[in-house]
């Protein structure tokens, strides 16, 4: 398949690596140092120009294109870039925003801004937010299967149960698997003596209720099954969508922003939010407001220098968790690496729904681990698969490298995968692996 991307920044770039082994790629971006980089960097054609341009769209072919990305960090640019492409053929068109009005226009729209699909950011970003504080300890959750498996990873402290076990002494639960653990930022498959240590992170894939399970082996004693008491700090946009996702679960969260109208509007528009209008920089307010006591504090500004002050802020008084957005995505190891529980970048999110989405074939579902390192996969098994008819135990032996079966599900149920289990055609199957045997395993798959 030809794919042009416009837009060559982290979350184009992203974009464009995931899917270069496998589709023929075009990058167009105005800047030219993003144009060389990608160019070396990537198996990818990358020319310099205005993707809203019908000139440059035409010297990318968009006219023997399949798809078209508009990924950059203009929303109007992304849309107009559809549209121009839509003049020439009629390539299927994916655009990146940010503003959840075009979101919505476009739902209530067939085919609205010349769009095919359509990818919010902070939409996005405010749901994968809420999943992760919903579960103790986590730093990424990715629900597969309808909802009936969940990816999750989790950071190992030294207060963690598990700290010092082994894997095979950690692994306690039925509809579980240990599918990797992450060693100074490196993702390998653990064996089950390879020993959990503090600072490490597990990777798991269960079902929701054996993650929650597992959960309480990793998060300290002192911290609560569920966060109940969370505090947003900073009305932007994603502030906002995350405070409206908690009060669609049913939960009553604070939000604390600084300017005065902005609060006032949220006030209006979240009616079961308490909205605070204050600075939250102001360490007084924060304790007078018994922010100390919150289970999580979500710092959601507009601004990551500001949310590593807050999350920092919210730690020192004694938060038990702080979950931060980070918009630069280089940021997000050091902001964990000073303490910060959770960062969430939105561009990261954007990127792999966008990799998600082109995937054709067999592949379901994804999510990409630790900066691309390695991914989760759902498949949907075909008769030709090299899993269908056998035992996991013997067909595991035909699957490249060190990938895992973490998870089942047949007829809408979960099934345990054992070494005895027999997966059948039409099954779901969720595997880890690593990068590199990615294109490997969907061949057998």
């Amino acid at each position: 398949m030809r794919i042009v991307i416009v837009g060559a920044g982290e979350v184009g770039s992203n974009i464009a690596a995931s899917l270069a082994d496998d589709h023929e790629v075009i990058v167009i971006d105005v800047d030219p140092e993003k144009v060389e980089e990608l160019t070396y960097s990537n198996d990818v054609l990358a020319i310099e120009g205005d993707g809203t341009s019908l000139e440059t769209l035409e010297e990318a072919s968009i006219g023997e294109a399949d798809m078209l990305i508009a990924s950059t960090d203009d929303d109007e640019t992304n849309l107009v870039t559809c549209g121009t492409a839509k003049t020439v053929r009629d390539v299927f068109t994916i655009a990146r925003v940010r503003n959840a009005n075009f979101h919505d226009t476009w739902k209530q729209s067939e085919g609205g801004f010349g769009v095919d699909f359509m990818v919010s950011t902070n939409l996005l970003t405010a749901a994968d937010i809420v999943r992760v504080v919903a579960l103790p300890a986590a730093v990424d959750v990715d629900p597969f299967a309808g909802g009936l498996v969940q990816m999750a990873e989790f950071g190992v402290t030294a207060e963690s149960e598990i700290a010092g076990q082994t894997v095979e002494q950690a692994d306690k639960f039925e509809a579980l698997t240990f599918a990797a653990l992450v060693k100074d930022g490196e993702v390998t498959v653990a064996g089950g003596q390879t020993r959990i240590e503090a600072g490490d992170r597990v990777i798991v894939i269960g079902t929701p209720s054996s993650a929650q399970s597992f959960s309480r082996t990793v998060a300290p004693a002192e911290m609560g099954d569920s966060a109940r008491d969370i505090v947003i700090i900073g009305g932007s946009d994603i502030g906002y969508h995350t405070a409206k996702e908690l009060e669609d679960s049913d939960l009553k969260p604070r939000l604390i922003e600084q300017d005065q109208q902005r609060s006032r509007r949220l006030a209006e528009d979240l009616p079961e939010t308490v909205v605070l209008e204050h600075d939250a920089t102001d360490v007084d307010f924060l304790v007078g407001e018994h922010v100390d006591r919150a289970d999580a504090v979500i710092a959601a500004t507009d601004s990551d220098e500001k949310n590593l002050l807050i999350s920092l802020l919210a730690k020192s008084i004694g938060v038990q968790r702080t979950v931060a957005v980070v918009e630069q995505g280089d940021y997000a190891d050091l902001f964990e690496t000073v303490g910060i529980d959770a960062a969430i970048s939105p561009r990261e999110i954007t990127a792999e729904e966008i990799v998600r989405f082109t995937q054709g074939g067999q592949i379901q579902n994804l999510s990409l681990i630790e900066g691309r390192q390695a991914e989760v996969l759902e498949i949907r098994v075909d008769e030709a698969s090299v899993l269908s008819g056998r035992p996991i135990r013997e067909s595991a032996a035909d699957l490249p490298g060190d990938a895992v079966i973490g998870a089942i599900t047949r007829n809408q149920q979960f099934v345990v995968p054992r070494g005895d289990t027999v997966i059948e055609a039409g099954d779901h199957v969720v595997v880890f692996a690593a990068a590199d045997i990615i294109s490997a395993v969907t061949d057998v798959v």
